[in-house]
């Protein structure tokens, strides 16, 4: 089976590197982005099969990558996670709305839930 690439937009390294070296374990291909600028050009560039991405990041958030990724017709359709420290119902909302797959608050899961939620999502 191929392996499925996930992009990580997040600005907070223990977290990205955690994260990555979890979904490498289990046998994803990882690539990182650290700004939301930079996330939203390597989405275009990598073609991901699913995106992690946080909302407070610096250069673009994620709400200004999120609609990006969803109004470009070569983006669109991939899969995206909200992971964020954001937990009111206003953002969950908004981000569901902008087309968001899912949005989790970083506080309520751990690693092996993110991951799972990741395998649900692309059918593994």
């Amino acid at each position: 089976m191929e392996k499925k690439k996930i992009l990580i937009v997040e600005d907070d390294s223990t977290l990205q590197k955690a994260l990555g070296e979890y979904l490498l374990s289990e046998g994803f291909e990882v690539v990182i982005a650290l700004d939301g600028e930079e996330g939203s050009r390597r989405a275009k560039r990598d073609m991901p099969d699913l995106i992690i991405l946080d909302i407070i990041l610096p250069r673009k958030d994620g709400y200004e990558v999120l609609k990006e990724l969803k109004m470009d017709e070569k983006t669109k359709g991939i899969p995206i996670i909200l992971l964020t420290n954001l937990g009111s119902l206003n953002d969950v909302e908004k981000a569901l709305k902008m087309g968001a797959t899912t949005y989790l608050v970083k506080a309520d899961y751990a690693l092996e839930d993110v991951v799972e939620k990741i395998k649900e999502i692309l059918k593994i």
